[in-house]
């Protein structure tokens, strides 16, 4: 069960990313004092959490309502990563990127939320917190007995 859990942190800790996040991050805050980068930092980590936290709880109810067995979101979502990893191998950098402004006063980090809680991310924590419902453990969270 110990190991369910670790494989399950290690998915989405690699379906998020941090590192990237982090280089998405520290462009997106050039310019703003520490404290503003924390609570910025807090903002897009709360986003993200939220977004994959309602995901997992919600997973088996979506799986049910839509009438989508395990398996078949298993493969679904199998097919959404692959392909999100092919785009990125070939992905190439476009020529009319916006050259960065001085002042980042107005930087987004949406861009950042969308990456971290992609659509591949979220398909990968309904896949897991179903296969740790299906094996009787609530939200990949184990029960003390």
């Amino acid at each position: 069960m110990k190991e369910q859990h670790l494989q399950a942190i290690v998915t989405v800790l690699s379906l998020v990313n941090p590192m990237i996040c982090g280089m998405m991050f520290v462009p997106a805050e050039a310019g703003r004092s520490g404290g503003q980068q924390l609570r910025d930092a807090t903002r897009a980590t709360l986003a993200v959490l939220v977004i994959l936290v309602a995901a997992a709880l919600s997973s088996t109810q979506l799986l049910h309502l839509f009438g989508v067995s395990l398996d078949a979101s298993l493969v679904a979502g199998g097919g959404v990563l692959a392909w999100m990893r092919f785009s990125m191998l070939s992905a190439q950098q476009s020529a009319s990127t916006p050259a960065p402004t001085s002042s980042n006063s107005g930087a987004s980090l949406t861009p950042l939320i969308l990456f971290a809680a992609s659509p591949g991310t979220v398909t990968g924590v309904i896949t897991i917190s179903a296969a740790h419902t299906r094996l009787q453990l609530p939200a990949a969270i184990s029960r003390r007995n």
